[in-house]
């Protein structure tokens, strides 16, 4: 006769939670999910909790992308580009920028990678600031911004004769108000600061941030790529200049696809973007012998734009449109507090910190479970198919994507983690 086993709380918490959850319907959406609730076969990755990294397909888009090789790519041919293509980067960067971004038409667009989107707007801020003022010499970022944010800006101010003004963030915590309202004043051109911070998860106050920006004469670009899809933002009422966001993370627009970029509207035709590519001139088919630029947002538009690689994101457009961003941020609300609780009842005596905040409302959409261990735990994890990411130092990243994350999935992930973190913690001391 085996011995009774006590019913595991937060499982059962788990299982309530799926089974009122609002959004629960749109997680058989996606590739490679299945509902253990309703006894279908386990999933190949047992918990996956990346999303943050890079989000799950949906099922639609592979329908899609098959029929556009077949209909759009095989049958219109270079027709296409007549047809829809050309458009293609502003009609899916106002679906975005309505759905998700709280954008008005005609300030959000497709175009190139996150980096170079990023090079594109931040050069033309500085330069516009410089030609305005020449004593604007100064880049406003932050010490624990992602690095390619600290390093297309540093080349920026090499390249323009600009200094870098560093704010030295907490990596547990991010940039305040405060810290930014001491080191703006008439030097400032341009402050780049992530809406979440990739390390933490901390929430940035936007409005307070660009207001203090705005008040000392400097415009703002701010770095959405682990906002876009899972914290609402509201752009053009929080009077936001530029901003940028790539689009495989919550978006789930797959490996590489195009990041998006936002104009304010009235900035548009000041700006001059320094990639001149042709597509963003005036009359691109002309083949002119100089350029000039396009009116309104298609002047930032270089090359070609990658249309294979921007069709998935519409799927997951379509969903955030018709779910709201509301509902997907109280998910992830809920999803992040339900972690935060199974860190606390089963890492911490492990010696595991939560190093994001605990405030709901100063916390995106991951958390960062934080151990000198970590390292090994993630690549042990990842050969079990749960699978978190690793962030130096020693921080494990939950990144709970609202739309296809279930919380018994939350639960399964960080079982995990703790049996994981318990085998390596057993082998360290001698006693595997």
């Amino acid at each position: 006769m085996t011995a009774a086993t006590t019913p595991d709380p937060h499982l059962s918490f788990a299982r309530r939670m799926d089974r009122s959850d609002g959004l629960a319907h749109l997680r058989k959406r996606f590739v490679g999910v299945t509902d253990a609730a309703d006894g279908a076969a386990p999933e190949a990755v047992v918990a996956y909790l990346d999303g943050n990294s890079l989000g799950r397909p949906t099922i639609t888009t592979g329908e899609r992308l098959q029929r556009f090789v077949t209909q759009a790519w095989g049958g219109r041919l270079i027709r296409g580009w007549d047809e829809e293509w050309l458009d293609l980067p502003f009609a899916i960067g106002d679906a975005l920028g309505s759905a998700a971004l709280g954008a008005a038409s005609g300030q959000t667009y497709i175009g190139d990678s996150t980096t170079v989107t990023l090079y594109k707007l931040a050069r033309a801020a500085v330069d516009a600031q410089l030609s305005r003022d020449p004593a604007r010499t100064e880049i406003v970022v932050d010490t624990d911004n992602f690095p390619t944010d600290r390093y297309v800006l540093d080349g920026i101010a090499g390249e323009r004769g600009m200094s870098i003004r560093w704010i030295v963030a907490d990596t547990e915590a991010g940039v305040t108000p405060e810290q930014v309202a001491a080191v703006v004043g008439p030097q400032t051109a341009l402050v780049v600061l992530s809406h979440v911070a990739y390390r933490s998860g901390f929430l940035a106050d936007v409005p307070a941030i660009t207001r203090i920006s705005h008040d000392a004469g400097a415009l703002v670009l701010w770095d959405l790529c682990h906002s876009a899809g899972s914290v609402p933002t509201e752009l053009d009422a929080w009077g936001v200049d530029l901003a940028v966001g790539c689009t495989y993370k919550y978006l789930n627009g797959g490996p590489g696809s195009p990041a998006f970029g936002y104009v304010r509207a009235d900035l548009q035709d000041v700006l001059a973007q320094p990639i001149r590519g042709w597509l963003g001139s005036a009359d691109a088919f002309q083949m002119g012998p100089e350029y000039v630029p396009a009116p309104g947002i298609r002047r930032f538009i270089s090359g070609t734009p990658a249309i294979v690689g921007m069709l998935a994101m519409q799927d997951t457009i379509a969903m955030i449109a018709d779910a709201g961003m509301d509902a997907v941020r109280a998910k992830s609300v809920a999803l992040t507090e339900f972690a935060i609780t199974l860190a606390d009842d089963w890492l911490a005596p492990l010696g595991v910190t939560v190093a994001s905040p605990r405030d709901a409302e100063r916390r995106g959409g991951h958390v960062t479970l934080s151990h000198p261990a970590m390292r090994e735990v993630t690549a042990l994890l990842w050969q079990q198919d749960v699978i978190p990411d690793y962030r130096d130092p020693g921080g494990l990243r939950i990144g709970l994507s609202p739309l296809s994350t279930s919380y018994q999935e939350t639960h399964a992930g960080l079982a995990a983690v703790r049996e994981t973190l318990r085998g390596v913690l057993r082998e360290q001391a001698g006693l595997a």
